[in-house]
């Protein structure tokens, strides 16, 4: 679902995924490239597609940084429990 949305809006993506500032930067990249394309300019496409990958990019590390959490996290509840294994 993420990944479509990113797809679609790129900023409300990454505004979902927890990072407001980035967000903004691109908000701003995103229309940018929205006006290019309306424009006869070539570079609108390639500012409108950095924006998008930069979303996946976005919407990917954060399910990565999730799933890092949880094996730290269990990790550390198997040391305080007593029982490491090497």
């Amino acid at each position: 679902m993420m990944y479509l949305l990113a797809l679609l809006v790129p900023p409300l993506a990454i505004l979902l995924a927890g990072r407001p500032f980035q967000a903004v930067f691109n908000a701003l990249l995103w229309a940018a490239g929205l006006v290019l394309l309306i424009l006869p300019f070539v570079p609108g496409l390639a500012t409108w597609a950095i924006s998008i990958l930069w979303a996946f990019l976005v919407v990917h590390n954060r399910r990565q940084a999730l799933r890092d959490r949880r094996l730290i996290e269990d990790a550390l509840a198997r040391q305080r429990g007593g029982r490491i294994e090497r």
